[in-house]
């Protein structure tokens, strides 16, 4: 459980999760919080651990780099996700039929309950956006409610510092083709006195930011070459009236113009052949992943 300054939602969150899952060790990995979290996690059994640089993404890598099991749950520690409904994600998990169950909020009670229009708003942008650049439908990106296997956190990278650490897992999981499985779970908002961390405007600026970079990183070809192709319509667009004028006349009388033009066609050629380059990179890197990849699971 990553947890910042959740006092009032701590000990409830724990107790639920530690009875609907006796066997398991609970950890809530503080991160830094000035009211007495920490303390309330360790009365109600869980094993704390601090994490002083702040941000949820450190909170998620320190949790990926010290945690060994076979499967790993992680849950906000906001008593917004019912402990009751674990068992949904873990199951897939320890039968091998995900490497990832994420629990999918916006299918269910999500909007019903979340009486933030700008969260609204932002999720089913992500939503959108992530379907669409990587032409998988993922219902829900953001959710704080997820089971691993012990092959997908152990070769998962995590780059980023807050927010947007859900955004990189869903899209490394994508691109590096693990299987990934959405349940609908039931969504509750927060208690009366308890209040997001979450900054709508800034993070949802962080989380677009990460959709373009990975965009860019795990998917240069169309990114490059849609990009490409725009320099060389545009470039096509400014270059045919150029022709024509020398073709009537057998003078180009428009300088500026054709020198603009070639430098449309030039850029986007260019594009093209850095998005061939990059391709190819990503490709080779990706070979080199699965060769290690093989590794977890040997039996």
């Amino acid at each position: 459980m990553p947890c910042f300054n959740e006092a009032q939602t701590i000990s409830k969150t724990v107790a639920d999760f530690r009875a609907a899952l006796p066997d398991a060790t609970v950890y809530v990995f503080d991160n830094a919080s000035t009211d007495d979290s920490a303390a309330l996690a360790t009365a109600a059994g869980a094993t704390v651990i601090p994490v002083p640089q702040r941000g949820k993404g450190n909170v998620v890598r320190a949790m990926f780099r010290q945690i060994d099991a076979d499967v790993y749950v992680m849950v906000d520690a906001d008593d917004t996700y019912p402990a009751q409904e674990v068992e949904k994600l873990i199951r897939p998990v320890l039968q091998g039929d995900a490497d990832m169950a994420a629990g999918d909020r916006l299918s269910t009670t999500y909007y019903s309950e979340n009486t933030r229009p700008g969260h609204n708003f932002g999720n089913a942008l992500v939503c959108f956006l992530v379907s669409l650049l990587w032409d998988k439908k993922v219902k829900d990106v953001m959710t704080g409610y997820r089971a691993f296997s012990r092959r997908f956190v152990k070769n998962c990278p995590v780059m980023s510092q807050g927010f947007e650490i859900e955004t990189e897992i869903t899209l490394h999981a994508l691109d590096k083709r693990f299987t990934i499985l959405e349940v609908p779970v039931a969504y509750r908002d927060r208690p009366e006195g308890s209040h997001s961390k979450l900054n709508t405007f800034n993070d949802g600026f962080r989380v677009l930011r990460m959709i373009f970079n990975l965009f860019l990183i795990y998917r240069p070809l169309p990114f490059f070459g849609g990009l490409g192709t725009l320099f060389l319509l545009i470039g096509c667009i400014f270059l045919v009236p150029v022709f024509i004028d020398y073709f009537r006349t057998g003078l180009v009388p428009r300088f500026p113009t054709l020198i603009f033009s070639t430098f449309l066609l030039l850029t986007g050629l260019l594009s093209w052949v850095m998005g061939l380059i990059l391709d190819a990179i990503k490709k080779m890197s990706d070979r080199e992943y699965e060769l290690r990849l093989m590794d977890h699971y040997k039996v």
